[in-house]
């Protein structure tokens, strides 16, 4: 049986600035995953059906609702706090 083990960030403390490229990074893994699915012949429809490939998801970041922002936002929050974690670090040029 498989339990994931993701490494613990609940130590890391991310800057104002990283906090901020957050919310870019959630709304560019939102449009990575729409492009993907669109290709995969999904298209939007008001409730999800799998069967006929149809997500009310498909729509602009900013039409999301809270709860799926959220979860991108997780997404984001969580690499940025993996990078920082392992060691490396981000710097505007």
């Amino acid at each position: 049986m498989y339990i994931p083990k993701p490494l613990d960030t609940s130590d890391v403390v991310l800057s104002e600035e990283l906090m901020a490229l957050k919310e870019e990074i959630a709304k560019n893994v939102h449009e990575v995953w729409s492009q993907g699915r669109i290709k995969d012949g999904w298209v939007y429809g008001e409730k999800r059906d799998d069967e006929k490939k149809m997500t009310p998801c498909l729509v602009p970041y900013e039409e999301l609702s809270e709860e799926e922002k959220e979860y991108d936002r997780n997404t984001a929050l969580e690499t940025l706090k993996l990078i920082t974690a392992l060691g490396y670090e981000i710097k505007k040029k």
